[in-house]
C-alpha cells in the first residue's frame, strides 16, 4: 500500500468511495500530491463489508450506457472523455446487463484499489479524519458520502452553520444463481435489448400471476420491518425506496415499477402473460450471484427469506446477502457551496459525491472528478471554468450549486438529492422537428428531443475540453494511463 509521506502542499481527500477515489486520481494525474484518508478498517460502517476502496454497497449497476438517449449514459460518455478512473474500471469489469453498465463488484473495487495504491502521488492513510487543520494554504475535499461518521458529520454541521440533512438508503438482496429454479425463471433482457458485454439475455425473470402478486404485496405490507426510532421521521430518497414503502403507495405501484411485466416473454408459457415479473441482474463476473433489481428493503432478515421465497423460481433461493438499510447524509448545497464546490464559509474546503446532493454511483464519481480537477487547478495556480450547463456534468453541478433552483432569501425553497436527468438541462433553443422539417408529437418528439440534447452536450463538452488548452487536454488524456 502506498503510504509515502505527503508533500507539504498535498491536497487532502477524505473518503475512499467512488467520489473520493476519482478526486484523488484526477489530482494525481494532474501532478498534484494527494493524501487520501479512509477510516476503514479502523472504523466500520453499517453497509460496507470489506476494506476495499470504492466498494459498491448497493446495486452493482451504473445504469444505462446509452449515450444518445439517456442522461446517465451521456454522463458515462463525458467521464470516459475526461479520463475517469471509476468508469475505466467499470468498463474493465463489466458483466452482462442489457443496456446497462453493470460490474463484478469485487473485481471493480479491487481494480480501483490497485490503481490507487500503485499511484506514487497518492498516499493512503487509514484513519478517521476529524480535524481540519488551520493551515490557510490547505485544500480539503470531503467525499465521505452517505455513511459519514457521526464525528465528522457533527464537524460539517458546525462548518456549514446548519444541521446536515439525512434520509434512509436501502440495499437489495443477492441470490446464489444455482438456487434459482430455471423451470420457472428464464433469461431475457427487456425487449431483448443487447447492452455492453451482453447478448439480450442478461436478466433472470421470475413471473407472478395476479393471485401470486396480490399475496406477495399482502406479505410485504404485513412483514416485520427494521425500526430506527429517533430517525424514523427522516424522508427516503425516491430513487432508492424500499419495496414495502412502494407497496404502501398502492397495490399496483410495484407492477408499474421494478416488477413491471412489459417487454418480456415467458419461455415456459409464451402464450401466458405475467401479471408482474421480478428481475435479477448478474452481480459478479462468474455469474454465480444475482441481485434482485429494485428490491431494496427494510424487512427483517427472517421475513425477507420467507417472503421472497414465495416468488416463483425463488422457492429454494439461498441468499449471499440480504437487504438492509442505512442512514444517508447530504448538504443543503445550493445554500452552502459556491459554483466550484467550495464551502462559502471556508473556501479551503470543498465537497464531492453524494454528500453534495447528487444521487447515484455515476453522479457521485462525476462530481468527484470535477472536485479533483478544480482543486488541481487551484493548487497549480490555473484558472478553471466548470463545464457548460448543457453537458451532463455541468447540468448536475448546476443543480448542486443552485443554478437552476428558485431561491428565497438567498436559499433554495427545497433541495433534494437528484440523479442526472434531462430535466436538469437548459431547454433547447429551437423546436424539435423531423428530418423533413415537420413538428413532432408524443413519444417521437420526446425521443428526438433527447437526441438533440445529447448531441448538443457532446459538442459543448468537446468545445470545453478544447478551450482548456493543450495543458488541460493533456492532463485529461493522461488520467486513465496505466490502469490495470
Amino acid at each position: 500500500m502506498n503510504t509515502a509521506n505527503p508533500a507539504s502542499l498535498s491536497v487532502h481527500v477524505v473518503g475512499g468511495g467512488l467520489a473520493g477515489c476519482e478526486a484523488a486520481w484526477q489530482l494525481a494525474r494532474a501532478g498534484v500530491a494527494v493524501v487520501l484518508h479512509e477510516m476503514r478498517p479502523h472504523r466500520r460502517t453499517q453497509a460496507h463489508q470489506s476494506d476495499a476502496l470504492a466498494e459498491l454497497v448497493c446495486s452493482n449497476s451504473f445504469r444505462s450506457d446509452e449515450a444518445t438517449t439517456n442522461a446517465v449514459g451521456l454522463m458515462h460518455h463525458e467521464m470516459r472523455r475526461l479520463g475517469s478512473l471509476i468508469i475505466a474500471c467499470a468498463d474493465r469489469h463489466q458483466v452482462p446487463a442489457g443496456g446497462a453498465l453493470a460490474v463484478d463488484r469485487e473485481g471493480f473495487a479491487a481494480a480501483v484499489t490497485q490503481a490507487m495504491e500503485a499511484e506514487p502521488l497518492i498516499a493512503i492513510v487509514r484513519e478517521e479524519f476529524l480535524v481540519i487543520p488551520a493551515d490557510p494554504h490547505g485544500i480539503y475535499i470531503l467525499a465521505t458520502g452517505p455513511l459519514t461518521s457521526d464525528g465528522l458529520a457533527a464537524k460539517i454541521a458546525t462548518l456549514t452553520g446548519e444541521d446536515a440533512l439525512s434520509f434512509f438508503d436501502a440495499i437489495a438482496p443477492i441470490v446464489h444463481r444455482d438456487t434459482i429454479d430455471m423451470n420457472k425463471a428464464w433469461f431475457q433482457s427487456r425487449y431483448d435489448k443487447v447492452g455492453p458485454g451482453g447478448d439480450g439475455r442478461d436478466y433472470l425473470n421470475c413471473p407472478l400471476d395476479r393471485e401470486q402478486y396480490a399475496a406477495f404485496i399482502e406479505a410485504l405490507l404485513a412483514g416485520e420491518k427494521t425500526s430506527f426510532k429517533e430517525w424514523e421521521h427522516v424522508p427516503y430518497f425516491d430513487g432508492c425506496l424500499p419495496i414495502e414503502i412502494m407497496a404502501e403507495r398502492g397495490p399496483e405501484t410495484l407492477r408499474h415499477g421494478p416488477m413491471k411485466p412489459v417487454g418480456l416473454t415467458n419461455v415456459h408459457a409464451p402464450d401466458k402473460k405475467a401479471y408482474a415479473i421480478v428481475q435479477l441482474r448478474q452481480d459478479n463476473k462468474l455469474g454465480t450471484l444475482y441481485n434482485m433489481v429494485g428490491f431494496q428493503t427494510k424487512l427483517k432478515h427472517s421475513d425477507q427469506v420467507r417472503i421472497f421465497r414465495t416468488i416463483p423460481g425463488l422457492e429454494k433461493a439461498e441468499f449471499a446477502r440480504l437487504g438492509g438499510l442505512h442512514r444517508n447524509t447530504y448538504l443543503n448545497s445550493p445554500k452552502v457551496l459556491d459554483p466550484l464546490l467550495r464551502l462559502k464559509s471556508d473556501p479551503r474546503i470543498r465537497f464531492a459525491g453524494q454528500m453534495t446532493g447528487c444521487e447515484g454511483y455515476v453522479e457521485s464519481a462525476a462530481i468527484g472528478l470535477m472536485a479533483g480537477r478544480i482543486a488541481a487547478a487551484e493548487r497549480l495556480g490555473q484558472a478553471f471554468a466548470p463545464p457548460p450547463a448543457t453537458t451532463a456534468i455541468g447540468a448536475l453541478m448546476g443543480h448542486i450549486t443552485g443554478g437552476h433552483i428558485e431561491t428565497i432569501d438567498a436559499g433554495p425553497k427545497s433541495f433534494q438529492p437528484m440523479n442526472v436527468n434531462f430535466g436538469l438541462f437548459p431547454p433547447l433553443t429551437e423546436a424539435v422537428k423531423s428530418p423533413e422539417g415537420k413538428r413532432l408529437r408524443g413519444p417521437e418528439k420526446a425521443a428526438m428531443k433527447r437526441r438533440a440534447i445529447t448531441a448538443r452536450a457532446m459538442a459543448d463538452m468537446a468545445a470545453w475540453v478544447e478551450d482548456m488548452g493543450a495543458e488541460g487536454r493533456t492532463q485529461f488524456a493522461s488520467a486513465t494511463r496505466d490502469i490495470n
